[in-house]
């Protein structure tokens, strides 16, 4: 069987979660950047789709990438995720407004990988929201390695 993990990301977070993901699977596993280059899915038996989460909306080319293949992705076997600085609380709430109903409902997993907050990386505008959100001024990164776990465990 072939895995494609597919995600989008603004500054590498969901990328590194995505790299972690395709080790703890232990299988042929390719990993594409959908903000570059949108790949085909004829080949593949599994399609892990993943992106990070800014103001309570995914990134537009998983959004894109979803919509555009929404027949072909329901025959597969699916896996979706979310990066993020979300509260426990609101998790299922952002993935579930993250992806189309239809993939939501026939998805084997669905998960939260953890968030960063990079200070160093942002703008000015960005700084400011995050701090109002975060309630801190301190760059912060975690990565949610059980989760990651329970995930690949679900999609073998």
């Amino acid at each position: 069987m072939s895995t494609l993990i597919a995600y989008a990301t603004k500054y590498g977070f969901t990328k590194t979660c995505a790299e972690i993901l395709a080790k703890k699977l232990g299988e042929r596993v390719d990993i594409c950047d959908l903000g570059t280059n949108p790949p085909g899915l004829k080949k593949y038996d599994k399609v892990i789709i993943g992106g990070s989460i800014y103001a309570g909306k995914i990134r537009k080319p998983v959004m894109r990438f979803c919509s555009d293949n929404l027949n072909v992705l329901k025959g597969k076997k699916l896996g979706l995720f979310i990066c993020g600085m979300a509260k426990e609380e609101d998790v299922q709430k952002q993935i579930d407004s993250s992806f189309p109903r239809e993939l939501l409902v026939v998805s084997t997993a669905k998960g939260f990988f953890g968030g960063e907050c990079n200070y160093d990386k942002m703008n000015f505008l960005e700084k400011f929201i995050m701090k109002k959100i975060t309630g801190s001024q301190q760059s912060q990164s975690q990565v949610a390695e059980d989760n990651i776990t329970r995930f690949a465990g679900l999609m073998r």
